[in-house]
């Protein structure tokens, strides 16, 4: 079998994709057999080229789990001193990798059955080696190994966190440093004893070193792994930080803020910052970490998304959920560096500096509410004039503001009514339909408290709110649904001369079929019904019966 399982290895790294697919398909059929194993482990220590060993040894960590019951010890025993052998004797880093690899797999069986039982001190002794390419494959190993046989290193964690420590601290290997970094978010993924975790504190400062050589030479993937391992850190109960939350805050903004580094990169940073408001939040005010945090995340609240740039990954959304998550936690410490931004900003001529000014008063507003109701007065006079900007993204971010108010600060919202409502009358016939569809919330949300105040704008109000169930993109009418909704609700009977009309425009949403349109539908269904109990049995009784057959059937 070697000699043909040769030829087809060969084959198989061929460009011809019909040669590869034969000799892909030969294998398979050899591979049934358990002589592939010693084909296999020969190649993988004899073949000429590193393609062939690597290719030998891939092949060997899927094929050697369903054979291994049924080898003998003696080769059982050639089995693994011939992988020791290729870790420490090959030359080619890839093959020296997929060695470990196979390493791997036979570890999770052999090592609970006693049958390796000097694996773990050959790899203590490899990671102590005079050579880089021995510690860094003995890392690599310590880490895919705690996947698979985690449970029988516990023994030895004390002599395994020293050693992952000063591998950490490897001054001439930076490759060594990596796979350290790699091993310590292994061990602390699968650790849950409190007691094991604590002692990865002293491990921070190196951590962040190593992290900051990655970022430096560019290996961002490897970086992100520093956050993982400080995520791990951040969410266990047990105080695990101490004073470090500083040096990991300090790092965090440091990246979060480097518009040369990859978007996902920076937003990890992100995240780690709004974990520690979420569950460190007594760390940060007692480090006084608050205003040098918010400082950077009101800034990155200014910077422009990239045109290739994931939304969900632009630093301005990521730091404004970082400012919310604050604001719930901190409110007391986040609103006055906010509004005292705000102030300042919305008198910006840069526009984002504008936009960001009414965002952040936005995000706060459900964890600040108690502190901004105080402040309405000057609170609105600045969102309000955000409505009027000449920049649509300025007058889209208030009547996002202006949304979360009318949600999150009742009733205090409402009594300023007079002045607010006139101003989202006239963002109803904004030009742009995204300051539109924010404008319909915040009526939405505003109306949903309201009474008898909105009677002197009811007119008005319906007269923009009819035409644009008419005549508007389909996800415009559906918010609009909504502020008809509750404009109806807030008008009660005063509502009986738009009933009609309205109910008129809810027969066409309410027969419509097709997949994309279920959410008009629903919508259309929920305003009649509010529209129903607005104008009273007497006058609904009548001319229900069609709104019921429609409403029906789409459950039939």
């Amino acid at each position: 079998m070697a000699q043909s399982l040769e030829l087809l290895l060969i084959q198989f790294l061929m460009p011809d994709n019909d040669a590869r697919r034969q000799a892909e398909e030969q294998i398979k059929r050899l591979a049934k057999d358990p002589q592939v194993v010693p084909a296999l482990l020969q190649h993988l220590r004899t073949a000429k080229t590193p393609n062939v060993r690597q290719l030998a040894a891939v092949l060997l960590r899927k094929k050697i789990t369903g054979h291994w019951a049924k080898l003998s010890p003696q080769f059982k025993h050639l089995v693994k001193q011939s992988l020791i052998e290729s870790i420490t004797m090959e030359h080619s880093p890839p093959v020296r990798r997929a060695s470990a690899n196979v390493v791997s797999v036979v570890a999770k069986y052999a090592v609970p059955a006693g049958e390796w039982p000097d694996l773990l001190p050959f790899l203590f002794q490899c990671s102590q080696s005079a050579q880089e390419d021995h510690r860094e494959v003995a890392l690599i190993l310590f880490s895919s190994l705690t996947e698979t046989i985690g449970i029988t290193f516990q023994p030895h964690f004390a002599d395994l966190q020293a050693l992952l420590l000063k591998c950490l601290q490897d001054e001439t290997s930076g490759r060594v440093r990596v796979a350290a970094l790699k091993a310590v978010g292994s061990f602390l993924e699968f650790t849950n004893d409190g007691a094991e975790v604590v002692k990865f504190r002293q491990f921070i400062p190196s951590i962040l070193n190593v992290a900051r050589q990655c970022l430096a030479s560019g290996d961002d993937d490897v970086a992100v792994i520093a956050f993982e391992i400080f995520d791990e850190l951040i969410e266990s109960p047990a105080p695990l930080l101490g004073d470090s939350v500083k040096s990991i805050v300090q790092f965090s903004l440091e990246v979060c803020s480097s518009q040369n580094l990859e978007s996902s990169t920076r937003h990890q940073a992100l995240q780690i910052i709004s974990w520690l408001a979420k569950y460190k939040s007594s760390s940060l005010k007692k480090y006084k970490l608050v205003i040098p945090i918010l400082q950077v995340m009101c800034s990155l609240l200014t910077e422009s998304k990239k045109s290739d740039e994931d939304d969900d990954l632009a630093p301005d959304r990521a730091a404004a959920e970082v400012i919310d998550t604050m604001a719930v936690n901190l409110p007391k410490h986040v609103f006055s560096p906010v509004f005292e931004f705000s102030s300042v900003s919305c008198q910006n001529v840069n526009l984002k500096y504008r936009e960001a000014s009414v965002t952040a008063l936005g995000v706060i507003s459900e964890g600040c509410l108690e502190l901004m109701k105080e402040k309405m007065e000057p609170i609105l006079h600045i969102v309000l004039g955000a409505l009027r900007d000449s920049d649509e993204m300025v007058r889209g971010a208030a009547s996002f503001a202006l949304g979360q108010f009318a949600e999150h600060l009742q009733p205090e919202i409402v009594s300023h009514y007079e002045n607010v409502l006139p101003c989202i009358l006239n963002a109803l016939e904004d030009s742009s339909d995204e300051v539109k569809e924010k404008s319909y919330y915040a009526l939405a949300a505003l109306c949903e408290d309201m009474g008898e105040e909105i009677l002197p704008f009811l007119d008005p109000l319906m007269g923009k709110l009819l035409a644009a169930l008419q005549d508007s993109p389909c996800n415009l009418q559906e918010t609009c649904m909504s502020a008809v909704g509750s404009v109806a609700s807030a008008a009660e009977q005063a509502f009986i001369p738009y009933a009609e009309r309205v109910l008129e425009l809810m027969k066409s949403f309410m027969v419509l079929t097709n997949d994309e349109d279920l959410r008009a539908r629903a919508r259309a269904t929920e305003l009649v019904g509010i529209v129903a109990m607005s104008v009273g049995r007497l006058r609904m009784e009548p001319i229900l019966h069609p709104f019921m057959e429609a409403a029906i059937s789409v459950i039939t």
